[in-house]
């Protein structure tokens, strides 16, 4: 290669980090998504869409895992992408931290996924998800730091390749430290809804996705929208090129990739100036949570606790485990009698 083939592939690889330009011939592109929001909000449909398969969803029990193939090419190695995806929306938080580890940090990515049509669930769902996740990313960085700088300070600086630094918004936004798609559920629900509760919901997560430097497409059981969402999720999966296309119309499906929005043309919260006036905030997404609170008053956390035992799903019955687990049971609560007896009848010295 000459002087200029390699400064031209060099600023190619810049542009695309996500790119195959980076993946030497013969090497397999491997790559690693978590899917989480909210329960029963349609992850497993579109996780199997992604993969291109006919099954019926079925309820998440826990962390459940999948995994996809793609060729790049005629007669190459098949790129393997890997899905895991976070049951009972905010009740299993712990678990984030199973899939992402300082192994695969570097290829790892999250994708949203909100339900439109619980718009009270919405900040608390995301903000409990997104906050966990980060903060555990964020572990994991500080310990690369000291074990492995270069990794640590070439994963810090993709959080900002989406935006240019000539960005108007570059020193607003706080980019999530993995890449992150967020994807609204059930749109043909959400369309139904009065169009100035569309237009407030809409209109904070564009301002959410702009803040995080995340994507953002509205999409349900449609075979159009599932496309696109689609498109952006295999994307971060097998590198696909990203879509260009955008659609900010609150009165249709959102399409915004990752830096292609703008504060400016998000326009500020909606609210009156007065109101914005008496809103106490420390920062931007502070200030949003509060006006969009106001309109949708979120459920409490605990509300959103997914109380229902797993063991006791049906679907995954199976005799021998069952008969097991009952005769474990009894010894239980036989042994919590035996031993709340013993105890009373326990003599402790008055002294």
């Amino acid at each position: 290669d000459t002087l200029w083939d390699l400064a031209i592939a060099e600023v190619k690889k810049r542009e695309n980090p996500d790119d195959h330009d980076d993946v030497k011939p013969g090497e397999v592109w491997e790559k690693s998504i978590l899917f989480m929001g909210n329960k029963n909000g349609g992850k497993t449909t579109i996780i199997l869409r992604c993969l291109e398969r006919e099954e019926s969803p079925k309820p998440t029990l826990a962390l459940e895992y999948t995994f996809g193939r793609r060729a790049r090419r005629h007669n190459t190695p098949k790129d393997v992408a890997h899905f895991w995806e976070l049951g009972g929306g905010t009740s299993l938080l712990e678990l984030i931290r199973v899939p992402i580890t300082s192994y695969n940090i570097r290829s790892f990515a999250v994708v949203l996924v909100l339900d439109l049509s619980k718009p009270l669930e919405l900040w608390t769902t995301m903000e409990s998800l997104l906050q966990v996740t980060r903060n555990h990313v964020n572990k994991i960085l500080t310990k690369l730091e000291k074990t492995n700088p270069e990794v640590a300070a070439e994963i810090k600086q993709r959080m900002w390749n989406n935006l240019q630094r000539d960005h108007p918004d570059y020193a607003l936004v706080d980019p999530f430290p993995i890449p992150l798609v967020i994807i609204g559920s059930k749109y043909d629900i959400f369309h139904e809804f009065d169009s100035e509760m569309r237009k407030i919901i809409s209109k904070t997560l564009r301002f959410v996705s702009h803040y995080y430097g995340a994507s953002l497409v509205f999409t349900s059981k449609s075979e159009a929208l599932l496309l696109k969402a689609r498109a952006l999720v295999n994307h971060l999966a097998f590198g696909y090129d990203k879509s260009k296309s955008v659609s900010v119309d609150p009165s249709k499906p959102l399409f915004i990739p990752a830096g292609l929005d703008s504060m400016s043309q998000i326009g500020p919260p909606p609210a009156s100036d007065s109101d914005l006036g008496k809103v106490r905030a420390n920062t931007p997404l502070e200030l949003w949570k509060k006006v969009f609170e106001k309109t949708f008053p979120p459920k409490s956390f605990c509300d959103l606790q997914d109380t229902k035992d797993p063991a006791q799903d049906i679907q995954y019955t199976e005799y021998e485990v069952d008969v097991m687990r009952a005769q474990k049971n009894q010894e239980l609560e036989q042994y919590k009698r035996n031993a709340s007896k013993s105890w009373k009848e326990m003599d402790f010295d008055s002294d």
